[in-house]
């Protein structure tokens, strides 16, 4: 077991969906309750106002800038937040588990046609997502240490928060560079730094004293993936009115998170 474990993972987890997410009780498993599946984890993440108030959002945000610097009003937050449930056994994959932080190399790799770097610094959690698709597991290409592209895999992409909530943007609208119109839906990057930039917002203090930066490993489909004219920002559109139901489908066939990264600040 890593220095980075499971308890510290959940608390990630937290901080990614802003809620308060808990491991499965015998108990728990007895009354009703919000799962949190892979499936469901991106829409969570980019989308809370599915499974929450729609003003509880916003409202979360504020309390949360206002924990970080210090103001004591924020003590209403914890009550605030909606707790998920995850099945620990079906949520992740420790076969694929990766320690990043212990070595690095400046080899090109690719992933789907595109430059792929590795999270060098990260350690991997991943996900359960073998033959959880209809579409089976060509997205994610062969396992095992590569620098190349596999037929039909999807490039990699990273997601550390919602790019547009971090630059203050409008949820129906992201203009950015050159009045560049782009729209609502997620962005995410193939440069971790990039992402890494964002994790001011997902930056949570463990329970043992220490700091840690979460981001969201994803495999991204080309064929719905829009690239902006802001360098390395990649967007899948999710169009303004699209239902809750709709919205989980578009996610699904578009883009797939595989991996929580999780580094010590």
């Amino acid at each position: 077991m890593p220095d980075i474990d499971r308890t510290i993972l959940l608390e990630a987890i937290s901080a990614l969906t802003g809620s308060t997410v808990k491991p499965f009780t015998k108990r728990r498993r007895s009354i009703l309750y919000d799962e949190l599946t892979t499936e469901n984890f991106l829409p969570t993440v980019f989308s809370p106002t599915i499974y929450t108030d729609p003003g509880l959002p916003v409202l979360m945000h504020r309390l949360s800038l206002k924990a970080h610097s210090g103001d004591s009003q924020c003590d209403g937050a914890s009550a605030l937040r909606k707790e998920l449930f995850v099945d620990m056994e079906n949520f992740l994959d420790p076969r694929f588990d990766y320690d990043f932080r212990r070595r690095s190399d400046s080899s090109e790799c690719t992933r789907g046609g595109e430059p792929y770097t590795r999270p060098w610094g990260w350690y991997r959690f991943a996900l359960k997502v073998l033959d959880k698709y209809p579409d089976g597991n060509t997205w994610l290409g062969p396992n095992g240490w590569r620098s190349h592209s596999s037929f039909r895999e999807w490039p990699v992409s990273f997601h550390g928060t919602s790019i547009e909530g971090a630059k203050g943007i409008a949820r129906s609208n992201y203009r950015a560079g050159g009045g560049q119109l782009y729209g609502r839906g997620i962005y995410s990057t193939p440069d971790i730094d990039i992402a890494e930039h964002f994790t001011m917002f997902k930056k949570f203090e463990s329970k043992n004293g220490r700091t840690y930066k979460v981001i969201m490993q994803n495999r991204i489909n080309p064929a719905k993936r829009v690239y902006t004219d802001e360098e390395d920002y990649w967007l899948i559109p999710v169009p303004e009115g699209t239902s809750a139901v709709q919205e989980k489908q578009i996610v699904e066939v578009s883009i797939r998170p595989y991996g929580i990264l999780i580094k010590e600040v």
